[in-house]
């Protein structure tokens, strides 16, 4: 009787431990894995809405797989939506805050809104985790100097030149 509390607590400690261990993404569920196939292929064949949908189902799937977030990243900011790419991936950044294809996507996205100083945040970010030569931070450093697409360049230029 007098090893029953010491039990239950050690109980509980392997408990936690097995389910911390299976929070780890690893590999996406096979159904899932097919969706998030379909919906790249999908999202190259330009159906973003179609590349959407298969991907969300592959969240129902397999909620855990955290790499989906960057392929309903991917759609958004396809479908012209950076502000909800820059959603989905903080909740990646939110579930690995060392996700560096989230941090690199979220700057990209960044960049297309005219968000550069904003952009700027997440490549010291991305240097100072994986350094200056790592592909996710290239990337960024290529989407930043490129600058913010051409239709947002010009509708700042039109505001500051009436602001003047």
């Amino acid at each position: 009787m007098r090893f029953a509390p010491f039990a239950a607590a050690l109980s509980l400690v392997f408990a936690t431990a097995a389910s911390v261990g299976s929070a780890d993404p690893g590999e996406a569920e096979p159904r899932a894995a097919m969706l998030i196939a379909q919906g790249q292929a999908s999202l190259e064949a330009g159906e973003v809405q179609a590349a959407i949908d298969a991907f969300e189902a592959a969240l129902v799937v397999d909620p855990g797989y955290t790499p989906i977030f960057i392929n309903l990243a991917e759609a958004a900011r396809q479908d012209g939506l950076q502000g909800k790419a820059i959603r989905y991936y903080r909740e990646a950044l939110a579930r690995d805050p060392g996700f560096l294809a989230a941090i690199s996507g979220e700057g990209e996205a960044l960049v297309e809104k005219g968000a550069l100083e904003k952009a700027q945040r997440n490549l010291a970010r991305l240097e100072s985790l994986c350094g200056e030569t790592c592909p996710e931070t290239l990337a960024l450093q290529a989407r930043i100097a490129a600058g913010p697409p051409e239709r947002l360049a010009a509708e700042s230029t039109e505001s500051e030149t009436a602001t003047n």
